[in-house]
């Protein structure tokens, strides 16, 4: 797992209330998992479409972080969801995968999929585009 990652993802305390972790980090490609739980669900019982976006859009982001210079640090500048089916599952898999680095953006995709056993059903895709800004952005923890 990638230290720089690892320490930049135990720093959002969103992810850690919502049961998101690390599961997979290599060079453009990092996957999250979050399980469900009554605390992500809206009121059908799903899981809550910001949760899936946030741990799409979080994906993404490191994705795109992997590939930066260590003095650098990623920002997301817009992204957009198109969720596919309602968001059922035991947990959610997050798939954060970089389509171009550039020098000040890098596109990202992102697909969502729903776990339940053996069943794995894509649930929501993600396009978006992460700025490469300085790494001292002066907003320390």
């Amino acid at each position: 797992m990638n230290d720089r990652i690892q320490e930049s993802f135990d720093r959002q305390g969103f992810l850690a209330t919502i049961g998101a972790k690390l599961e997979l980090v290599e060079p453009g490609r990092v996957i999250i998992r979050m399980p469900f739980s009554p605390t992500i669900s809206q009121q059908h019982g799903f899981a809550h479409a910001g949760s899936i976006a946030t741990i799409v859009d979080t994906a993404g982001g490191y994705a795109a972080l992997t590939l930066m210079p260590e003095d650098k640090a990623v920002l997301t500048g817009e992204f957009k969801v198109n969720l596919l089916a309602p968001a059922i599952g035991t947990h959610f898999d997050a798939e954060g995968v970089v389509l171009r680095a550039g020098k000040r953006v890098h596109v990202v995709e992102g697909k969502v999929y729903a776990i339940n056993g053996e069943s794995r059903k894509l649930i929501a895709v993600m396009l978006a585009t992460m700025m490469v800004i300085d790494g001292d952005t002066g907003l320390k923890s």
